[in-house]
């Protein structure tokens, strides 16, 4: 996962299915926001931002054991939102800090960390 979009894996049967959630604050959203004011485009970028978290949230809830990996500080970003939330008590919440990867790489790491 990155800031822009989450690849979502479910490790239940082979081969894995990949969903894709994407951010709403696109490179062009950006443009257009910081053409108005610079401030409007942080503005827009955190409430996008918090949405998209709010978003993962929803789907994460619905498991006991996820892992977050990626290139960027998104991980840990949401891992903490997560954290601070009594909802997600529960569920177990691992942060790996990985490369930027194929599908079949990503794939290949949630396999070999759930069959541990």
């Amino acid at each position: 996962m990155d800031h822009s979009n989450a690849h979502l894996m479910e490790f239940t049967a082979d081969p894995i299915e990949t969903k894709t959630l994407e951010s709403k604050f696109t490179h062009q959203v950006k443009e257009q926001s910081l053409g108005k004011s610079e401030t409007l485009m942080h503005n827009k970028e955190q409430h996008e931002q918090s949405d998209y978290y709010k978003h993962l949230g929803e789907i994460i809830k619905n498991y006991v054991e996820i892992i977050l990996f990626g290139p960027t500080q998104a991980k840990v970003e949401l891992s903490n939102i997560l954290r601070a939330d009594h909802h997600f008590d529960k569920i177990k919440i691992e942060v790996k800090q990985a490369d930027k990867m194929t599908e079949n790489q990503q794939h290949a790491f949630v396999k070999e960390y759930f069959s541990k």
